[in-house]
């Protein structure tokens, strides 16, 4: 981000709030600019190549300048944190609306979903990629780069729950208060973690250290190629691949 300290970036808000200062505004602007190219990086991965980082961009700078202008630096919470809602709100939210998922993309996850269906109730077992592959005649990398996009456009598909009220904001974009989660929400959470950490369990050390320094430590695919000595397809494909064995899993244990 760029240099600022503390009591220039404090002066800046004061004269943006006070009087909407404009160029106080764009260096505040700038100094966070690069959080759209981070929430654009993390949520491409999973999309076809077809979807345009320069419009997940521009989701994103929308995002960026509607937290610029509903933060408010009295309440405990950092802009940036704040930001982080708003920017990859934007970008979900842009995505959800616009029917981003080749019609070609569907018609072939739709024949793996089938194919899968006949070849478990064939073989009485979860079925691998590789399996999937040969009875399509498609490769294995095309098999778990599909199913890979058919779940994201399911995620999104599962986020979206509007309100009923007047107010146009998603569910998606509320910043909640953590010190009154209700009982039946952590009850919940916890059982998602604990089913969730026992799939990651099943998958090979590849695949955990891959989602681990993905999700939790937050390195690019890039980055994770260059902790593994692998390059950044072959990272990308074990991450695929993962999703892939999490998903199916998902859907037998639901």
């Amino acid at each position: 981000m760029s240099q600022l300290t503390n009591v220039e970036e404090q002066l800046l808000w004061k004269k943006w709030i006070d009087s909407r200062d404009q160029h106080a505004g764009d260096l505040l602007v700038k100094k966070y600019l690069p959080l759209v190219s981070y929430h654009v990086q993390r949520i491409s991965v999973n999309l076809p190549k077809s979807v345009s980082r320069e419009d997940l961009r521009s989701l994103g700078m929308m995002g960026l300048f509607d937290a610029l202008e509903r933060f408010d630096p009295n309440r405990d919470l950092k802009f940036d944190t704040y930001a982080s809602f708003r920017i990859r709100g934007a970008i979900i939210d842009g995505l959800r609306k616009e029917d981003w998922l080749p019609r070609g993309t569907r018609e072939k996850a739709k024949k793996i979903e089938l194919t899968i269906e006949k070849l478990e109730q064939k073989y009485m077992r979860n079925v691998s990629a590789d399996e999937i592959a040969k009875e399509l005649g498609l490769s294995v990398e095309d098999v778990i780069t599909t199913m890979n996009e058919s779940f994201f456009s399911s995620i999104l598909s599962m986020d979206d729950h509007p309100l009923d009220s007047e107010e146009k904001e998603g569910v998606h974009y509320h910043i909640r208060d953590e010190k009154a989660i209700l009982p039946e929400d952590h009850l919940v959470k916890n059982e998602m973690y604990e089913e969730l950490s026992k799939i990651i369990s099943t998958l090979n050390p590849n695949e955990q250290l891959v989602l681990q320094l993905f999700y939790k430590e937050e390195l690019t695919l890039t980055e994770i190629g260059q902790v593994m000595n692998l390059s950044t397809s072959r990272i990308s494909q074990i991450h695929s691949k993962a999703l892939f064995k999490i998903k199916r899993i998902l859907e037998n244990v639901m």
